[in-house]
């Protein structure tokens, strides 16, 4: 989280546009030098290398969710947010076909390097349509440094990003190794679960396009956490088929468990990340996206030593994929709260006056809502 929160300090109150330009040059022209490197085994090169190219990465990852709350309509802020997301599974899923098909076509010519280096070349595109972006930029109020343990409200950002870890670390837990789980408890092959894994993106992608008309019609309630419970379900039959797995159809019910479970929680990412800036409110966000930039991997690094240290121990991977169960479960239980608190401050902002020009009184929770400086948003 270190690296990340002084960039979330340091971008208020600034222009974010720069941020894109920095992220669509660097990104691209650090690939080629981290390929570089590899190939050569200029080790040292590779590390400072690396080491930039997280950061230019950053530029965007953190200034991407903000710059959307600012300047789009607020109408439109689930779309574009989605948007936003799916850009990313799309192109994962292009790139990954895209060297299969290449490879397939001329596998001396396409190797793994050849096919690096042109999504690299072709990512400096980004510069063009950054430059397409020619709406006036809005700029939030900047908050000095020296005001800063004054200036954001830091209980309210700790109580939202305490599900995003919860989540993360179980995550953790899960994602990194569920093809060592197919592989070695189910017996599916590496290529056909990247077969699986694949498919499984375009469910993603394909979800996610309706996430907005979702939450839109039914709420947060609908659109994160009865989809995401439905995901902790779909996770709880995948882990529990290392039980039966010697029974010919156990590898069968994983995969259709893994398929549910991929698009129900993943597609719900887009409305996680709207529900906490809205929890957050204006004055937050940008830290508020930073943090959660800087949570996952750090989350991850510590569930992948502990799962190590499980497994050293002879856990099975249902054993260790209950825990992703429990905290997952704990996790989104802590998102529906916050879905609650945002949907409340919503309606109460649009019923109090009503309420008052009808000499009727508000409770003590409602009044607090009613004039909480952070703008209500809808439900």
């Amino acid at each position: 989280m270190a690296p990340d929160s002084p960039i979330g300090l340091f971008i208020k109150g600034r222009r974010l546009k720069p941020f894109f330009y920095a992220a669509t040059i660097a990104t691209p022209l650090l690939s080629h030098i981290i390929i570089l490197a590899i190939d050569y085994q200029w080790k040292e090169v590779l590390y400072v290398a690396a080491m930039f190219w997280g950061l230019a990465y950053t530029c965007i990852q953190i200034t991407a969710l903000p710059y959307i709350l600012l300047n789009a309509r607020q109408e439109t802020h689930s779309e574009a947010i989605s948007m936003s997301f799916l850009s990313f599974s799309v192109t994962i899923c292009l790139v990954g076909v895209a060297n299969f098909l290449l490879n397939q076509l001329n596998p001396e010519f396409f190797t793994e390097k050849r096919v690096l280096q042109i999504v690299a070349s072709l990512s400096m595109l980004g510069v063009f349509f950054v430059t397409r972006i020619r709406r006036p930029e809005q700029v939030s109020a900047r908050i000095p440094l020296q005001a800063v343990l004054q200036g954001y409200d830091w209980g309210l950002i700790f109580r939202a990003l305490i599900p995003t870890v919860i989540i993360a670390v179980g995550a953790g837990f899960t994602i990194p190794v569920i093809n060592l789980f197919f592989l070695n408890v189910h017996g599916l092959p590496s290529k056909l679960f990247s077969l699986v894994g694949a498919f499984t993106f375009f469910l993603v992608a394909g979800v996610m396009i309706f996430m907005p008309c979702i939450r839109r019609r039914f709420g947060y309630q609908i659109a994160i956490t009865l989809l995401q419970s439905a995901a902790v379900l779909a996770l709880l039959i995948l882990a529990t088929t290392e039980y039966y797995r010697d029974w010919n159809f156990a590898v069968y019910i994983a995969i259709v468990a893994f398929a549910i479970r991929q698009p129900l929680m993943n597609a719900a990412g887009p409305m996680t990340s709207e529900l906490t800036m809205y929890y957050v409110g204006r004055r937050n966000q940008e830290i508020m996206s930073a943090m959660n930039a800087s949570v996952w991997p750090g989350s991850w690094f510590v569930s992948m030593k502990a799962f190590g240290w499980l497994r050293q121990r002879n856990f099975q991977y249902a054993s260790i994929f209950l825990i992703t169960v429990v905290l997952y479960t704990v996790g989104v239980r802590w998102k529906a709260e916050m879905a609650v608190g945002v949907s409340l401050r919503g309606s109460v902002s649009r019923n109090s006056v009503f309420a008052i020009r009808k000499g009727n009184s508000l409770t003590k929770c409602e009044q607090r809502i009613a004039n909480s400086p952070r703008k209500p948003y809808p439900s």
